[in-house]
C-alpha cells in the first residue's frame, strides 16, 4: 500500500456496484473481513441523490455492542485518499467515520452511527 491508500471496511450500499461506479467512478476489488464489538442497524435516509444512486431508502449502519461475539460480516477495500474523500460526501450525516480494527487484524475505516 502507498501513503495515499486507505483501507475502507464496508457492511453496507458501498458494497453494490453501482454504488461504488457512483462514488469513485470504479469498481473496487475487495476481501472479505468483518468488524468486531458492532451490530447492525437501520437508519432511513432522506437524501434524493444517495436514494437514487443506492436504490433504497433504508440503509445499514453499525452500532457498538456489548454483546459476546458481536461482529458484522463485510468487504474491505484499498482506496485512495481522494476515494476516502468521495466516500465522506456520499454517507450523510446520520454517519461519522472511525478507524477500526477488523477481525483480520488491518486497521480500517468504517461509517457507524454519528450519536
Amino acid at each position: 500500500m502507498t501513503n495515499d491508500t486507505q483501507l475502507l471496511f464496508s457492511y453496507g450500499t458501498l458494497q453494490l456496484p453501482e454504488v461504488q461506479r457512483s462514488t469513485f467512478g470504479r469498481e473496487l476489488d475487495g476481501r472479505p473481513d468483518a468488524i468486531v464489538g458492532y451490530d447492525l442497524d437501520y437508519v432511513m435516509i432522506t437524501d434524493p441523490e444517495v436514494v437514487a444512486v443506492s436504490g433504497s431508502d433504508r440503509h445499514p449502519i453499525l452500532r457498538p455492542s456489548a454483546a459476546p461475539g458481536a461482529h458484522i460480516d463485510g468487504t474491505v477495500f484499498a482506496i485512495s485518499t481522494a476515494e476516502l474523500a468521495a466516500a465522506d460526501d456520499y454517507e450523510v450525516d446520520a454517519y461519522r467515520r472511525v478507524s477500526v480494527p477488523l477481525r483480520s487484524g488491518a486497521q480500517a475505516w468504517v461509517y457507524v452511527f454519528a450519536d
